[in-house]
C-alpha cells in the first residue's frame, strides 16, 4: 500500500487518491466490462418469424418473380385457392404493393429509370434484380393484443457490417408492411441497407364478421377465439353483438384502420421508432458476437447511419418519428407526398407567387370531408373537361351521380347556382377557397370516381371517433356488393383469403366495397345507393368535423415540425389532390423554419405536373398530363445519401417546372430525361423562400 502511494507521488492529489482507493479494493479495473447481451425490446411480443432467401427461387425486393414478374398485370398463381400459404400470400402483398406505389409502363419509365433492374445510377445493370437476404418479421404490442402493430426487417446479403445503415420503410397510406417496398425499400435494398418496415398499426387487419375469421401476422386465416392475441385486428365485440349485427347486416367486415378504435395514426412516428429498434435488434442478432446461446450487442443506439423514408401516410409517419426521435436514432429523414396534420403557428403564411392560398394547414378530417362532399359536383365544372378517371360505373351514370349531387349541395344551401354548370363552378371554387391547387382541377373527378377520397374520408372519421363497426358511422360500412350494387351479398370466394396479398387497409378493396346502408332501396355501393351518392352520408361526415365530434383524437395526430437540425428533404406534387400540398409540404416547411430558425436543414422540392397516385401514370389521361413522382423521390435519397457520406451540400428548396409527356391519351410518348429536370444546385428564380414563418413558392 505504502509503495504504490510513493510511486505516484509526482501526480496530482486526486488521481493519487483514486490510485489509493483502487489498491484498497484489490484493484477493479480487471479489462473491458462484460459484452451486452441483445435482448428484444420489450414492445415484441409473441415469436419473432425469420426466413433466408436466396436470391433465386424467392428474394427480399421481388419474392421471386424479377423485373419481369413484377411488371405482369395478372397476378402471382396460388395452388390451392381456398387455402393460400403464407409464402404465397407474401409473394403476392409483394407484387401488388409495388406495383401499387409506381408507374409499371415501359413508356412511363419502369425498367428504365426505376423497378429491380435499374441500379442506384439509373443503369440497366441488375438483371431481374432479385436480392438475397434474411427477413425477421414481429409484433410490436403493448401485451393487449390490440395494437399488434406488424414490422418487419429485411437484411440483404450485401450488407456491410462495418458501414451499417439502415432505411425505414413504413407503410403508405393503410397497406400492409410490405407497403412501400418500391418507394423505399427498393432504394434501401440496393445501398446494402437494413430496411426496417412498418404497418403503423393499420395495415390489412381485417375481420370477416359473418365467418369470424381474422388474418394473423403472415396473412393466413384463423378464427377470431381461437387466433386470440395472434390476429392482426379482431373487432372489439362480443358473441352476442356480433351474432346481431351478422343478422342485421350480412356479409360486412372491419378494417384495423377504421376500427380498432385505437386513433392508429397518434402512434404512426412511435411505431417508426419502434421499427428502427426492431432492426437494431436484429443487425445485433446477425451481426453480434455469438456469447454461448445468445448473441452481444454490436450497434448501440445511435450508430448507424439511418434515413427514415417513405411517402404519404409513410412520408408523414417518418416526420412525426423524427420529431419524436429523442436516441438519435434517425439521422436524416427523406419522404414524398406527406400526409401530416400540423399544428401551425399564427405567424405562418402561404404564398404562391406573392399571392396567398386560398387556405393552408388544413387537417385530413377537415379537407377530405369537404372534397368527399363537393368532388362530384366540382368534376362537372368547364376547367375539368377532359379529367381522366378511375371508374367501374358507366359514364352515363357517373354523369348523373355528379348532376344529382350538384342539385342537392344547391338545394342544401352548401353551393350556390340556378344550373348544373354554374353549380359545378361553385363547388370548384369552394375548393380552391379551402386549399386546393388549380392545378387539380383535373383530378377531382378520378379521386372521387376511384373511390380514394369517400373511402380516405370514411375511414378516418371512423378512426378519429374510435367507431365500432357496429356504430356504422353515418350509416356506412363495409360489405360485398352484387353487381347490381346491393350489399350483404355471399361472394363465391372470400375475400379474406387473399386480403393480406391484394388489400390497402381501405375498402373499397380486393372486392370489399364501401357500403351506404341507408339507400333508397336498402344497402348498396354508396355511389348507388341514392340519386346523389349518398348525400346524407356525406355530409354527415362533413358535421363530424365541424360540429368539432372528432376534434379532440385529430389534436392527438397533429406534430410540430421541430425536426431537431436533422437533414431533411420533403418531396411532392404541386397537383396533389388527395394531400393538397397547401395542406401539407407547404405549412410544414414555413412552421419548421419558423421552430428551428438557422438550426432547419429541411429542404423542399415542389414538382410541378406531380400529383399522388404514379400508379394511375398507366391511365389514359394520367400518362399525358402528369409526371411520377418517384422518380424525384429516389434522386433525392441519393441526394441525402451523398449529404452524409461525402458533405455534398443539399440543394436549397425550389419548384422543379416538368415537362408533361403529351401526346394521345393511352398512348402518351415514351419518358426521358427533357421531361425530368434535375433537382438544381443553384435554383435562382425557382427557389422557395421562407422567412419568419412566411413560405413563398414562386409560380
Amino acid at each position: 500500500m505504502t509503495s504504490a502511494i510513493r510511486s505516484t507521488s509526482t501526480l496530482p492529489i486526486a488521481i493519487v487518491v483514486a490510485l489509493a482507493m483502487s489498491a484498497c479494493h484489490g484493484g477493479d479495473d480487471d479489462g473491458p466490462p462484460p459484452p451486452q447481451t441483445n435482448t428484444l425490446p420489450n414492445f415484441i411480443v409473441g415469436t419473432v418469424k425469420t426466413q433466408s432467401y436466396d436470391g433465386n427461387s424467392d428474394d427480399l425486393l421481388t419474392a421471386g418473380l424479377g423485373k419481369t414478374g413484377l411488371a405482369l398485370a395478372t397476378a402471382p398463381t396460388i395452388a390451392n385457392a381456398a387455402q393460400p400459404t403464407a409464402a404465397e400470400l407474401r409473394r403476392l402483398a409483394i407484387w401488388s404493393n409495388y406495383r401499387a406505389l409506381v408507374d409499371m409502363t415501359s413508356n412511363g419509365g419502369y425498367g428504365r429509370f426505376w423497378g429491380p433492374n435499374v441500379d442506384l445510377n439509373g443503369n440497366d445493370t441488375l438483371g431481374e434484380g432479385k436480392i438475397a437476404g434474411k427477413e425477421y418479421l414481429a409484433f410490436a404490442d403493448d401485451g393487449s393484443g390490440k395494437q399488434n402493430v406488424s414490422v418487419l426487417v429485411q437484411i440483404p446479403a450485401s450488407f456491410n457490417a462495418d458501414q451499417p445503415c439502415i432505411v425505414t420503410a413504413t407503410s403508405s397510406g393503410s397497406r400492409g408492411v410490405y407497403g412501400a417496398i418500391s418507394a423505399a425499400g427498393e432504394w434501401g435494398l440496393k445501398r446494402g441497407c437494413a430496411v426496417a418496415y412498418t404497418d403503423k398499426g393499420s395495415g390489412n387487419g381485417a375481420h370477416e364478421l359473418s365467418t369470424n375469421r381474422v388474418t394473423l401476422i403472415d396473412g393466413t386465416l384463423q378464427d377470431a377465439n381461437a387466433a386470440g392475441k395472434a390476429s392482426l385486428f379482431t373487432a372489439n365485440l362480443g358473441n352476442t353483438d356480433l351474432a346481431t349485427y351478422n343478422t342485421q347486416f350480412p356479409n360486412r367486415y372491419a378494417f384495423k384502420h377504421a376500427h380498432s378504435q385505437q386513433n392508429p395514426e397518434q402512434d404512426w412516428g412511435k411505431d417508426t421508432l419502434q421499427a428502427i429498434q426492431f432492426a437494431y435488434w436484429a443487425l445485433n442478432d446477425s451481426y453480434g458476437t455469438l456469447n454461448g446461446s445468445t448473441r452481444t450487442v454490436r450497434y448501440k443506439p445511435g450508430s448507424i447511419l439511418t434515413i427514415a423514408a417513405s411517402v404519404s401516410n409513410g412520408g408523414g409517419a417518418s416526420l412525426a418519428a423524427a420529431e419524436q426521435d429523442t436516441s438519435g436514432l434517425i439521422t436524416a429523414v427523406v419522404v414524398g407526398e406527406p400526409q401530416i396534420n400540423i399544428r401551425v403557428p399564427s405567424q405562418v403564411s402561404v404564398s404562391q407567387g406573392g399571392v396567398p392560398v386560398g387556405a393552408f394547414g388544413k387537417p385530413l378530417a377537415d379537407y377530405m370531408t369537404l372534397a368527399n362532399l363537393l368532388e362530384p359536383c366540382a368534376a362537372l365544372a368547364p376547367a375539368a373537361t377532359g379529367s381522366p378517371y378511375l371508374t367501374a360505373l358507366p359514364l352515363a351514370t357517373t354523369t348523373a351521380i355528379r348532376t344529382a349531387r350538384c342539385t342537392t349541395l344547391a338545394n342544401n344551401g352548401v353551393i350556390t347556382g340556378g344550373d348544373t354548370t354554374t353549380q359545378a363552378i361553385n363547388a370548384l371554387a369552394l375548393l380552391h377557397q379551402n386549399g386546393y391547387q388549380t392545378d387539380s382541377d383535373l383530378l377531382h373527378a378520378p379521386m372521387w370516381d376511384s373511390q380514394a377520397v369517400p373511402a380516405v374520408a370514411v375511414t378516418y372519421a371512423n378512426a378519429y371517433a374510435k367507431a365500432s363497426v357496429t356504430d356504422n358511422l353515418c350509416n356506412f360500412s363495409f360489405g360485398t356488393t352484387s353487381s347490381t350494387g346491393a350489399a350483404g351479398v355471399t361472394p363465391a370466394v372470400s375475400p379474406m383469403l387473399t386480403v393480406f396479398g391484394n388489400g390497402n387497409g381501405v375498402p373499397p378493396t380486393n372486392g370489399i366495397n364501401l357500403v351506404y346502408n341507408a339507400g333508397t332501396l336498402g344497402a348498396f355501393d354508396h355511389r348507388l345507393a341514392t340519386v346523389d351518392a349518398s348525400y346524407v352520408g356525406a355530409a354527415c361526415l362533413r358535421t363530424l368535423w365541424t360540429n368539432g365530434t372528432l376534434t379532440t383524437n385529430v389534436e392527438a395526430v397533429r406534430v410540430n415540425a421541430n425536426l431537431h437540425g436533422k437533414p431533411a428533404i420533403i418531396v411532392q406534387g404541386r397537383a396533389d389532390a388527395l394531400v393538397p400540398i397547401n395542406h401539407a409540404s407547404r405549412p410544414y416547411v414555413a412552421t419548421n423554419r419558423l421552430v428551428e430558425g438557422g438550426a432547419s436543414k429541411l429542404s423542399f422540392y415542389e414538382i410541378t405536373n406531380g400529383q399522388h397516385f404514379d400508379a394511375f401514370l398507366g391511365v389514359a389521361g394520367f400518362d399525358t398530363r402528369f409526371v411520377p413522382l418517384h422518380y424525384y423521390n429516389v434522386q433525392a435519397l441519393n441526394l441525402m445519401w451523398s449529404h452524409l457520406k461525402n458533405g455534398t451540400p443539399l440543394p436549397p428548396s425550389q419548384v422543379v417546372h416538368t415537362v408533361p409527356r403529351g401526346g394521345t391519351p393511352g398512348a402518351a410518348p415514351a419518358l426521358t430525361t427533357a421531361n425530368l429536370p434535375a433537382i438544381a444546385t443553384s435554383p435562382g428564380g425557382n427557389a422557395i423562400t421562407v422567412a419568419n414563418g412566411a413560405v413563398n413558392v414562386p409560380n
